[in-house]
């Protein structure tokens, strides 16, 4: 049935073609004078008529061959489809589309501009076969180029829109990262559970610190440095807040310190720290501190004086007498005249307690001689 249909479809397309050559022969090369009759009227009509019927029989004729090849055509490019990729086929239309836009820019450009029209549109058209070709040739090679171009294009859009949305609905203050507090390590799971806001900034000199101590040839360093990157890592990957690397650079400064709080008052934000000097430089300057020992020391456990206690006494102790014992989050117990104690585990009351941005020391007294002094 389709076939049928093609044929007539082709034979009225032979009767169009047909008439409108025999029209054109007819006004053009002056029919009239090499029949030796003149074509007007009833006569032109007929004549048009005649061509129209020649064309369409002579498309008639040959449609079925026309079909076929067509049909063949079509399997091969079916075939030839089904094994390749539609990411393939995806970038080769759009490698076309672009070759013939640039096409279509340079014929209604440049090649209006050629005083004959005929090789205009010769040279249009072979601008367009060029391009397209090109398009379609170069975007297949490059594919992969153009994939990743692409994916990376959405991924730091997606990011970029991410950060920005925080930013917008975060009003808090950059918060600056030292190299110290990084090695730590304990930034990373204090983030984790929200307390800190804003833009979390790691500085390119610290990440730089963190390379050379990284490559140090002193074990402990090494160990340290790539811990510090192991820290950086996690902190990209696991947190939702945003993390930024400012490659902002103090040429005129030497000391990693120096820049860290020269950043913090450019940009308007506060420096996380565990180091106890940097803290005290950075009040000083004027600089906002935040210390993750300070907020270690604020969350522990308060003991007040007059309070019983189980402790082991490790060594002794700075002062003549003294034991020393730790709880079991690292809080240094000073008991007095409980060196005699040591390797034994007593029972002690608290004396006093003595807190600093360093750390916290309690001071106690064993248990049985404040019973003995009683009694």
């Amino acid at each position: 049935m389709l076939r049928k249909i093609l044929r007539w479809l082709f034979t009225i397309i032979g009767v169009a073609v047909g008439s409108e050559i025999t029209y054109l022969l007819i006004k053009h090369l002056k029919v009239d004078v090499i029949i030796g009759y003149e074509v007007i009227g009833f006569n032109r009509v007929m004549l048009i008529m005649c061509g129209g019927l020649i064309g369409g029989i002579i498309l008639y004729l040959i449609s079925p061959l026309v079909i076929n090849l067509g049909r063949q055509s079509t399997r091969k490019v079916e075939k030839a489809l089904q094994g390749t990729p539609a990411s393939e086929i995806v970038i080769g239309i759009v490698g076309l589309l672009t070759g013939l836009i640039i096409a279509y820019l340079i014929s209604s450009g440049p090649l209006k501009l050629i005083p004959f029209a005929w090789l205009g549109t010769i040279l249009s058209v072979l601008v367009y076969g060029l391009l397209g070709y090109l398009g379609v040739s170069i975007a297949s090679k490059k594919r992969e180029d153009l994939f990743s171009l692409f994916f990376n294009m959405v991924k730091n859009q997606s990011k970029k829109d991410k950060e920005k949305t925080m930013r917008n609905e975060s009003k808090a203050s950059p918060k600056i990262l030292d190299t110290s507090v990084i090695i730590d390590g304990r930034i990373a799971d204090i983030c984790k559970t929200g307390f800190v806001e804003g833009v979390l900034i790691i500085p390119s000199f610290v990440l730089e610190e963190l390379r050379h101590i990284a490559d140090s040839s002193d074990s402990l360093k090494r160990n340290r440095g790539r811990r510090g990157l192991d820290i950086l890592n996690r902190i990209q990957n696991e947190l939702l807040m945003p993390v930024e690397i400012v490659e902002k650079e103090f040429e005129e400064l030497s000391e990693v310190d120096t820049k860290l709080l020269k950043l913090a008052q450019v940009m308007g934000g506060s420096v996380i720290t565990n180091d106890y000097n940097l803290n005290k430089v950075a009040e000083f300057q004027r600089v906002p501190v935040l210390n993750i020992n300070e907020l270690a020391n604020a969350v522990k456990p308060v003991v007040l004086p007059g309070e019983e206690m189980i402790v082991q006494v490790i060594k002794d102790g700075k002062e003549s007498g003294q034991g020393v014992a730790y709880l079991d989050d690292g809080t240094m117990i000073v008991v007095d005249n409980g060196k005699k104690f040591i390797g034994e585990t007593i029972g002690v009351i608290v004396t006093s307690v003595l807190q600093t941005a360093a750390g916290r020391m309690i001071f106690v007294k064993p248990k049985s001689a404040v019973d003995n002094k009683v009694s």
